[in-house]
């Protein structure tokens, strides 16, 4: 328990909050439009396994334009 102690938690707790909120908005745009760039599953599993870079990639390349 003495490594938590050291973890620099006023650097790093805004990134995990960064990329929950990503991930939150990503997954609800996912369910909410259902049309993307390849299949919808295979954009859920990279939005909830890819940590930070997931949702990024899910904007830029898998949501499909109007």
């Amino acid at each position: 328990m003495s490594e938590l102690a050291n973890i620099p938690w006023r650097l790093i707790l805004p990134l995990i909050v960064l990329q929950l909120i990503l991930m939150a908005i990503a997954l609800f745009d996912v369910f909410r439009h259902k049309k993307t760039n390849g299949p919808y599953v295979m954009w859920i599993f990279i939005i909830i396994f890819g940590n930070l870079l997931g949702p990024i990639l899910y904007f830029v390349l898998g949501r499909r334009q109007a």
